[in-house]
């Protein structure tokens, strides 16, 4: 997909949420969890993060940061429910990892996760791609 004249990153090993987060499951019930390419294309050059704490429980569909960017200051919502186990301290000194790797090393949290099974309820890639054409 082409969005503002690039091509728009959407791995298929990934789920989504139909607010831009992504999803990765993990070992032994954790996900990792970030912004999708699209969203940080949409939010231009991002200059800061803030992350909850470790240890901090998160409820699917509510927010658990910001990112602030050139253009605005974003709500990050969680996609998954449990509790915090990792944050990517390397965004506070460098919060543009997430413009340059948004999947990689722009991701911003770990989650153990409270349910698993969950994650079954996010969107896959397709039907990710079919959401942000339907925004573009």
């Amino acid at each position: 997909m082409i969005v503002e004249e690039r091509v728009v990153v959407v791995p298929e090993e990934l789920r989504y949420s139909s607010e831009h987060e992504w999803v990765l499951a993990r070992a032994e019930g954790t996900a990792r969890v970030g912004i999708t390419d699209y969203a940080q294309t949409q939010l231009g050059d991002i200059v800061h993060v803030q992350l909850p704490l470790v240890g901090e429980s998160v409820t699917s569909g509510n927010p658990v940061g910001e990112v602030e960017s050139t253009k605005s200051v974003s709500e990050v919502f969680s996609p998954v429910a449990g509790e915090v186990v990792a944050r990517n301290d390397d965004l506070e000194d460098n919060p543009e990892l997430i413009n340059s790797d948004p999947y990689g090393e722009g991701w911003m949290i770990e989650v153990k996760l409270t349910d698993p099974s969950a994650m079954d309820s996010l969107l896959d890639a397709a039907d990710y791609r079919r959401l942000i054409e339907e925004e573009a």
